[in-house]
């Protein structure tokens, strides 16, 4: 059903074109008074010399017309990265059949799984105007990834093969080739990314503030005025690809950032330099500008159902589609249930780095968490929060996946109170100090006691923005409490969330489960692993790698080593049989070990759309991957109808 994410040689071929002679571009009505005035090149010296050409839509409404604005609603401002997310321009990525192409590329050419030549598109250019060229590129490697000032733990670890950098060629203006002594197949996966690993910059404008080629006194005078304390942290906020922060920031996305931070209303305004067309000739993006409202993530839903909003997935849950569907009726707009891709809509992550000595012993112990896992009553989750929609499931990938099979969704997933309470009473375990013990004793409560006296309460730290986590995690602390353990869910600011998981500080988070719930053999298994402090189950381990062994905990536990060793593996391999058994491994240890406890899947997700808005598909996945949430389905092809 699902084609492969990645592929391993993508040849020089456009996004979608006929072949055939296009007509010529036609001028944008919102530039019109600025190009008859001097103030912007018409058109057809903004394009690049060759556009990529789209013919296909993902919606069914083919080519439309230019004009117009939409409004989302967001719950915070930093939401502004989502219209990197959305309106996703990339190197290469996916398009709505989950086929990974040439975007502002015009090519690429992978040779052995090592050498990657990228071609731009000549005549491309920046939002304001300047080219966009392989300068760029080397600008990024030379003075930012491998400046120390600016990257203190070297470039970024996609980048780095068995820990070698890549041998760079800038061969002209618009050509780069990289080369590494080993395959590396997930470079163009993480070029694809919703947050991608973006190999470029901005070099003309972010040059002015680099300590190497700014002016001085123009350096010190900003400096004195913006506050930084030095001229690498004012580069660094300046330098926002995926923040999204700084309009004057040269961007290549469709829209551009108009409004800077704080504010509640946030205006983007279409791209004059954006390097798509459509096959009449009609430069994207059709919709003029895009506004995000802010408002309260509790709120949404009820703006969202009174109409308030022209498109509106985040921050709407499964539990409002009765709500949306009676406001769609009195505010006339419409809402339709999109798939998603997630192992689990909603998982469980105990912390095997916590600090707490007997905590991180006791979240160690794979029966422990097996005994977390079959003491949830996923089927009563289903029918009373999913109307027996939804799939019980450990978080693992999708029946859509090439690689599913139905034991990793199974496995220890039945709910089973007596053997979760067998289970308990037989962990015996020690931690650091050499000190042992077990849980089977409990207080006049019920509640088991931990060796060291205390009553096994865990807590669990969320960020509070989903209330349907409330819901879920209730009906698990009832049934938790049969085998003896007490949940206490606490609701905590995201970026103090983030803090605190980092710190070792947080014994349990809740979350989605692996976003490449529909993965093939050839998709990064990153996630499976702990390569990366973001992993929620063992954040010091991850965190250790990501550093380079300056901050957090090498891997003690021999089971996570393997699994790391076996992601590492995939990395260097160029063979699909040995990737998918890779693959199957990592799936196997993790439905046995339990690091993560999945709930459901296959919960579907509303969206709100005006009638007017076209090119919507009526069916799609809303999922960070593949599908960058509307990204895949091309934000920029959205029109008004009736705009002018």
């Amino acid at each position: 059903m699902m084609k492969r994410w990645v592929i391993a040689v993508i040849c020089a071929v456009l996004w979608a074109g006929t072949g055939m002679a296009q007509p010529a571009p036609k001028e944008t009505a919102l530039f019109a008074d600025k190009v008859k005035a001097g103030q912007m090149p018409p058109v057809e010296q903004r394009l690049p010399q060759s556009p990529l050409v789209v013919t296909e839509f993902a919606g069914k409404d083919g080519p439309g017309k230019q004009g117009g604005e939409i409004t989302m609603l967001m719950a915070t401002p930093r939401d502004v990265r989502m219209m990197v997310v959305y309106g996703y321009s990339r190197l290469v990525g996916f398009n709505h059949k989950f086929e990974l192409k040439p975007d502002i590329l015009e090519s690429v050419n992978v040779e052995q799984g090592r050498i990657f030549t990228l071609k731009l598109r000549p005549g491309h250019k920046w939002s304001d105007g300047e080219p966009f060229t392989t300068e760029d590129f080397r600008y990024f490697w030379e003075d930012v990834a491998n400046n120390e000032d600016l990257s203190p733990v070297g470039p970024p670890i996609e980048m780095m093969v068995d820990g070698k950098p890549p041998k760079i060629d800038i061969i002209d203006a618009t050509t780069i080739r990289y080369t590494w002594d080993q395959p590396n197949p997930g470079f163009l996966e993480a070029l694809a990314r919703p947050s991608p690993l973006f190999i470029f910059r901005p070099a003309h404008y972010l040059k002015k503030f680099h300590k190497k080629y700014a002016d001085p006194a123009f350096l010190d005078k900003v400096l004195k005025e913006s506050g930084p304390r030095g001229w690498a942290p004012l580069h660094n906020r300046l330098d926002d690809m995926y923040r999204n922060e700084n309009p004057d920031l040269p961007t290549l996305e469709s829209f551009v950032l108009k409004t800077k931070p704080p504010s509640q209303r946030f205006v983007f305004e279409r791209n004059p330099y954006y390097h798509r067309v459509d096959s009449q000739g009609t430069q994207l993006p059709y919709l003029d500008r895009i506004v995000m409202n802010i408002a309260s993530a509790q709120l949404i839903s009820l703006k969202a159902g009174s109409g308030e909003s022209d498109l509106q997935a985040r921050y709407l849950k499964f539990s409002d589609y009765t709500f949306l569907r009676k406001g769609a009726k009195q505010f006339g707009f419409e809402v339709k249930l999109w798939d998603t891709a997630l192992g689990s809509n909603i998982a469980i992550f105990p912390n095997l780095t916590v600090k707490d000595p007997v905590y991180r012993a006791l979240f160690r112990e794979a029966n422990f968490r097996r005994a977390l896992s079959m003491a949830i009553d996923r089927e009563e989750i289903n029918e009373l929060l999913y109307i027996g929609l939804a799939q019980p499931s450990q978080n693992t990938v999708r029946p859509q996946s090439p690689l599913y099979r139905p034991e990793y969704a199974s496995k220890w997933a039945n709910f089973d109170i007596k053997e979760a309470n067998r289970l308990l009473d037989k962990i015996e375990f020690k931690w650091a100090d050499g000190k042992t013990g077990t849980i089977r004793k409990r207080d006049e409560l019920g509640i088991r006691l931990l060796p060291d006296g205390r009553p096994l309460h865990i807590l669990l730290e969320t960020d509070g923005q989903v209330s349907e986590e409330a819901d879920v995690l209730q009906l698990v602390a009832d049934t938790w409490k049969q085998v003896g353990i007490k949940l206490y869910v606490r609701a905590r600011d995201r970026q103090d969330l983030r803090a605190r998981l980092y710190a070792g500080e947080t014994q349990m988070t809740v979350d989605n489960g692996w976003e490449n719930g529909l993965a093939s053999a050839t998709s990064n298994p990153a996630d499976l692993a702990c390569l990366t402090q973001t992993t929620r189950w063992c954040s010091a381990w991850g965190q250790y790698r990501d550093t380079y062994g300056k901050s957090g905990e090498p891997v003690d536990l021999p089971s996570v080593q393997h699994m790391n060793e076996l992601a590492e593996k995939w990395e260097k391999s160029s063979d699909p049989k040995e990737q998918e058994k890779i693959w199957h491994e990592l799936l196997q240890a993790h439905a046995d070990l339990v690091f993560t406890i999945g709930i459901v899947s296959g919960v579907q997700q509303p969206v709100v759309r005006s009638p007017r808005l076209r090119n919507v598909p009526d069916k799609g996945i809303y999922n960070w991957i593949p599908t960058s949430h509307f990204g895949a389905y091309r934000l920029d092809s959205f029109w008004l109808d009736g705009a002018r």
